[in-house]
């Protein structure tokens, strides 16, 4: 992030969360560590190109922590800083509300409906439990 001055808190959060897929990897995040391919596999629709992206920017912004166990195989793990986890925290009243409309926003026109693994929540928000494999190159 630069040394920008923002004009409120709101704009600053944004700043931070710069579009959905950081909100979707952070809130797999808050409840627990995941590896890669955990985070993949519960984010319906992310690209590998796009979560490795964000898992940097990320990182860069001190939300998250990129543990590297140094492995054969490669045993890579993200973890929700204390930074993030309040980000999460201040993300759930907006999931709440988009909870309690959904109906609604999926109603409107031309909004296709999508399930999502973290849809309501129902597993508390734990990212999926089995082991996942990580990039070749350990990039992520």
């Amino acid at each position: 992030m630069s040394g920008k001055v923002y004009c409120c808190g709101l704009e600053a959060a944004l700043d931070v969360i710069g579009g959905k897929w950081k909100v979707m990897i952070l809130w797999v995040l808050h409840p627990k560590p995941a590896r890669f391919g955990e985070l993949r596999r519960a984010i319906p629709g992310i690209s590998e190109k796009m979560l490795i992206q964000s898992l940097k920017e990320m990182e860069a912004d001190g939300i998250v922590v990129r543990h590297d166990f140094k492995e054969i195989p490669p045993r890579v793990e993200y973890v929700a800083t204390p930074f993030g986890v309040s980000l999460s925290e201040a993300l759930k009243p907006l999931c709440d509300w988009g909870q309690q409309h959904m109906e609604r926003i999926e109603s409107r026109p031309g909004c296709s409906k999508r399930t999502t693994a973290q849809g309501d929540r129902a597993d508390g928000g734990k990212a999926a439990e089995e082991p996942a494999e990580e990039p070749a190159d350990g990039a992520a």
